[in-house]
């Protein structure tokens, strides 16, 4: 770790801090002008397998935003190429696997060995730790096995998840050994990215609000728990995020996850009540909100704070990433504003 006695790494252990830290999910990205300066010569799979190319575009968004944790530059897809499951980025579509599976042989053919070829990855978060040399904690991260196998079913992007859901109910062991090749190799990518100096690891399960509490504890809980057990044995934090999954918080707990993500779909303070105020949590400003004038988005940005009272383990970021054409002084104007909102302890 590189940051370890930094608010972010604190906050995630729910130890007392001075004030709010706050990060952004997507802080790197298309509303950026940098950002889009550089991906009018590289595309995202360029820049994210060229570390120095991925550690610039991480380090600069975090100083354009004086934010607290920079997050490495990476596509949640990365693990997919090395299992035998190779996609594209089709414009207007987002990603597209070339060959969904459909069928237990085709799961059984996917490798689970090659995952060191990610190595890109942790050379790019060893070269942003050491640019901030401890000034702020990175966050590595990797997909949860859910939401990967529904992007390897699925073929890409869904709205109903049918192929995923089908493959679920109608041959479980094939699904579960999916999800159990799924967390063998994210399991080693988000590690060696600690080795680098990763100072905590976010899972990111975008796609798991479609389930029912049922399914969820039925088919997923038990593969995700072992992924969220694994990366905590490399000492630490780990961040669950979900969206849609106000349903679901107290089965993602069990995960034994540090920090919960909660979306904007529940209260702040409904949602850490839901958990038994137990742990600490992430969130939550709808990320729509940034495009509305700065009175709005200060009143919101005041009430999640509100709601979040002082307690110790709060972490302010948005509910999902921040989308393109979000006015940049709005992002870094609520940066700065969390950033002086005073923390009084209940």
């Amino acid at each position: 770790m590189s940051a370890p006695e930094s608010l972010f790494v604190r906050a995630c252990k729910c130890l007392p801090v001075e004030r709010t830290p706050v990060w952004f999910m997507r802080q790197a990205g298309r509303y950026m002008p940098e950002y889009r300066a550089v991906r009018k010569t590289h595309s995202l799979i360029e820049i994210c397998k060229n570390p120095q190319l991925a550690a610039e575009v991480t380090i600069t968004a975090a100083e354009i935003l004086n934010i607290d944790a920079a997050i490495i530059f990476a596509d949640l897809l990365l693990p997919l190429e090395v299992m035998g499951s190779p996609f594209h980025f089709s414009a207007g579509e987002g990603p597209v696997i070339e060959r969904p599976l459909r069928s237990a042989e085709d799961i059984a053919a996917l490798r689970t060995d090659s995952a060191a070829d990610l190595g890109y990855v942790a050379e790019a978060v060893g070269l942003v730790a050491k640019h901030f040399a401890g000034r702020i904690p990175v966050i590595g991260f990797c997909g949860a096995p859910f939401t990967l196998a529904s992007y390897m079913i699925e073929g890409g992007g869904s709205r109903h998840y049918i192929h995923a859901k089908k493959l679920m109910y109608a041959q479980p062991e094939a699904f579960d050994q999916l999800l159990g090749k799924l967390v063998s190799v994210t399991s080693e990518y988000a590690a060696a990215q600690v080795r680098a100096g990763a100072d905590v690891i976010q899972v990111f399960d975008s796609w798991v609000g479609c389930l029912s509490v049922d399914d969820y504890c039925r088919y997923v809980l038990p593969r995700t728990t072992e992924l969220i057990q694994a990366l905590k044995k490399t000492g630490a934090p780990v961040i669950y995020f979900g969206t849609d999954t106000s349903t679901l918080l107290l089965s993602m707990q069990e995960t034994g996850a540090d920090v919960i993500g909660l979306d904007w779909r529940i209260p702040l303070d409904e949602g850490w009540s839901r958990l038994g105020n137990r742990g600490a949590v992430q969130g939550n400003l709808d990320p729509v909100v940034l495009f509305s004038d700065w009175k709005q988005v200060e009143t919101r940005a005041r009430d999640i704070l509100t709601r979040a009272a002082g307690r110790p383990g709060h972490i302010f970021n948005l509910g999902h990433g921040i989308l393109p054409e979000t006015p940049v002084e709005n992002v870094k104007a609520l940066a700065a504003f969390v950033q002086q909102y005073p923390v009084k302890f209940p």
